[in-house]
């Protein structure tokens, strides 16, 4: 009985998975989100059963039915990811609790839109970083009760100081190092994680940067000017932090002896 559960989350996990994509391609290009799925090539639209997630990538053999070119795999990897995402979230642990669950897939959904779509074009749209606020919000909101005082001393100020190197990077730099969603994105972070959770996400995001800088040097002889998004590391510290910052924090405890 807990396989079917697990299947169904998986599924519609996929499905929202389906519709993260659609964020992705879209809102850098400032398109309708809410028209009707079509070709990226001849633009034809694209039929329902050509849309189920993940499989229809597979029964097309990764082409178009319309003109046969070939798709992206960020479709089918975006799909699988939120839904093995969803799984996580929802299964017995520390977030059983399932206001607290909604909310948690919700801020992960938005983290893959920004991750991606950071990594693609280089944007990261107001909308989502707008929803994201508004998730973490609630994500305090489903176990705060009655605590303004918390917002207005603990999560806002948290936010506004590990907002502040990021924003100091991107005014010396002139928006060459960062870019403003950067800067807002941390802010997010600070007020989910907290300052001090929010501050070793950041260090995940520079050291995570850093070496994936190195190997693209190296293996794609990029110049150290060139541009790489720093948004999708910003995600990865988060993540983790999100989901292992006790463990995390006990072992930056036991290295430092602190």
């Amino acid at each position: 009985m807990q396989s079917i559960t697990y299947l169904l989350i998986f599924i519609l996990g996929s499905a929202i998975g389906s519709f993260l994509n659609v964020l992705i391609d879209r809102l850098p290009k400032e398109e309708n989100v809410n028209g009707r799925s079509h070709c990226d090539y001849c633009k034809k639209k694209i039929a329902w059963y050509d849309l189920i997630p993940v499989l229809s990538f597979f029964i097309l053999g990764g082409k178009t039915r319309c003109c046969e070119k070939k798709l992206s795999w960020q479709y089918p990897l975006v799909e699988l990811i939120t839904g093995f995402i969803f799984v996580m979230v929802f299964k017995d642990g520390p977030y059983q609790n399932t206001i607290r669950s909604v909310l948690t897939a919700s801020i992960m959904s938005a983290f893959i839109v920004i991750f991606v779509s950071d990594l693609k074009y280089h944007l990261i749209s107001d909308y989502i970083l707008l929803a994201l606020s508004i998730f973490s919000f609630f994500y305090h909101s489903a176990t705060i009760y009655n605590h303004l005082q918390l917002f207005l001393t603990i999560f806002i100020p948290s936010g506004l100081i590990v907002a502040l190197p990021i924003f100091l990077i991107y005014f010396i730099s002139k928006e060459k190092a960062m870019g403003l969603g950067d800067v807002y994105l941390s802010a997010i972070i600070g007020f989910l994680l907290g300052w001090q959770a929010g501050f070793i996400a950041l260090y995940i995001a520079f050291i995570t940067g850093a070496i994936f800088g190195l190997i693209a040097i190296i293996f794609k002889n990029k110049k150290l000017k060139s541009k790489i998004a720093f948004g999708p590391f910003l995600v990865i510290g988060t993540v983790m932090m999100l989901f292992w910052g006790e463990e995390i924090l006990e072992a930056i405890k036991r290295i430092y002896g602190f």
